[in-house]
């Protein structure tokens, strides 16, 4: 694949790792300060692999600043997004259980801070405050609900819809009519299960019709979000 195994380029504590993550941000000071002791921050560089398929589970991975992405690849190679982490997402949940094999990898898409808890320290931690437990299985119940979508929505969803969706998706919340991506044109046919060259094509035909504008690689004008809507 080419791309590089992580190596450590600065490790240390940094309070952000708990502070600002969700799933630990509910916490008294005291607490935080508590969790603070099994935290361990590290630097990766862009194209560093934080964990291959195959490796043993043992620690919780947690962005506390970049971008991390999950994918998984086929028997013939071929890469499937699985979902991409951004600031305040973790991987590597099934640490929280017990030591067992990775079926993802998981590749530093822009220089990253990535904060790490081994399963032992972990486990202790949900023991003792049991809260994080209920924040953790929040997150693992919206994960599920999000693969199942995702799934259905390639099975049963023709590519333009699956497309359209997305875009609309991103559009949700957005104060105005320009929307970024979150990810490479790449990684998102990756998501939606089809290629970049249908991507580009069905992008190139919306926008034919008048329903998208593009605004270079990553932005998107919606001029039309009905249309959209019911492709």
């Amino acid at each position: 694949m080419g791309n590089k195994v992580c190596s450590v380029h600065g490790t240390g504590k940094d309070k952000s790792c708990v502070s600002f993550v969700p799933i630990f941000n509910h916490l008294e000071q005291e607490q935080m300060d508590d969790v603070m002791q099994a935290v361990q921050s590290v630097s990766f560089k862009r194209g560093e692999i934080l964990f291959h398929a195959g490796n043993e589970s043992d620690s919780l991975y947690i962005v506390n600043s970049g971008q991390v992405k999950i994918y998984r690849l086929s028997e013939l190679g071929k890469e499937q997004l699985v979902r991409l982490l951004n600031p305040g997402d973790f991987t590597g949940e099934l640490a929280l259980f017990k030591a067992t094999v990775l079926e993802n990898y998981a590749e530093v898409m822009v220089d990253s801070q990535i904060c790490i808890i081994n399963r032992h320290d972990l486990q202790a931690l949900l023991v003792k405050y049991p809260t994080i437990s209920l924040k953790v299985l929040n997150e693992f119940a919206n994960r599920l609900a999000n693969s199942e979508k995702q799934t259905a929505s390639i099975v049963s969803e023709k590519v333009e819809t699956r497309i359209a969706l997305f875009l609309a998706e991103q559009a949700k919340g957005n104060t105005g009519e320009i929307i970024e991506l979150p990810m490479s044109k790449k990684d998102i046919a990756s998501y939606l299960g089809t290629t970049p060259e249908t991507l580009s094509r069905r992008l190139a035909g919306f926008e034919a019709d008048g329903i998208i504008k593009q605004q270079g690689q990553r932005k998107i004008k919606i001029n039309d979000l009905d249309r959209l809507l019911f492709i």
